[in-house]
């Protein structure tokens, strides 16, 4: 599938992916910074934002092969991924390493260590059927740290409700997702990037997925929730600067 995409700038190749329902728009804060040096290239997932929003076929696999074309043209980018966008970062790494120079996870990969996560999220999936706006009005406040700005809420649920419907069905999927056991065979260098303040992805998932994985780093930025990239935009891009190896 054919992604919008926006691509600035020159130098090593930078892929950023939002998470679920946002869009590329959530790396605003990272786009100055890093195009200055870097090719900085932010895409909006199938189903989000400008690109195309199919009825069907909103899966893992196959947002994974759409960023896989994208990696190929880049030649090799890093990735850096918001939550399900971290997701299909490890993904790529784990099924195409030859297409990705180093993966670095923001709130992720997602597994989900509660066993009701099923039945909280098919309540979910109901809930947005009969109240979407509602719904997404009570849950996405707890994206953040509770000293959040209201507007970066507002903003954030704006671009959620201007997404297609059909990204619901990730849910389902998503609670069954657990890159545990194939992580030892990650070939690809890898960050894990977490906020100390996570409500959605607690510390314990990336705490655990870096200590099965060879040679992994764990870095958490104070005082930040489920998206530090967009609440502590300055400490993030020291973060990645220092991921990068530009300090």
């Amino acid at each position: 599938m054919k992604l919008y995409r926006e691509d600035e700038g020159t130098g090593r190749p930078l892929l950023f992916l939002h998470g679920w329902g946002t869009s590329g728009r959530v790396w605003g804060a990272q786009l100055p910074e890093f195009a200055r040096d870097h090719r900085v290239v932010t895409v909006d997932l199938r189903g989000c934002g400008r690109s195309p929003r199919p009825s069907r076929g909103n899966t893992i696999e196959t947002n994974v092969e759409d960023l896989a074309e994208v990696a190929r043209e880049l030649g090799k980018p890093v990735i850096v991924g918001s939550s399900i966008g971290g997701l299909y970062a490890t993904e790529l790494a784990l099924r195409h390493p030859e297409l990705v120079e180093r993966v670095v996870t923001v709130g992720g990969p997602a597994y989900w260590p509660s066993t009701g996560m099923l039945d909280k999220v098919l309540a979910l999936r109901e809930a947005l059927v009969t109240d979407r706006a509602g719904t997404l009005a009570g849950w996405l406040p707890n994206w953040f740290a509770p000293s959040t700005s209201p507007a970066l809420i507002d903003w954030t649920l704006r671009q959620v409700l201007d997404s297609g419907v059909y990204i619901d069905e990730l849910f389902t999927e998503c609670t069954r997702y657990d890159p545990r056991p194939r992580l030892a065979g990650l070939g690809v260098p890898i960050t894990y990037v977490h906020g100390e303040l996570d409500a959605e992805i607690p510390l314990e998932v990336p705490r655990t997925c870096a200590a099965l994985t060879p040679g992994a780093e764990l870095i958490v930025i104070d005082g930040s929730g489920h998206l530090p990239h967009q609440e502590q935009p300055l400490a993030f891009n020291a973060a990645l600067r220092k991921v990068l190896g530009d300090n």
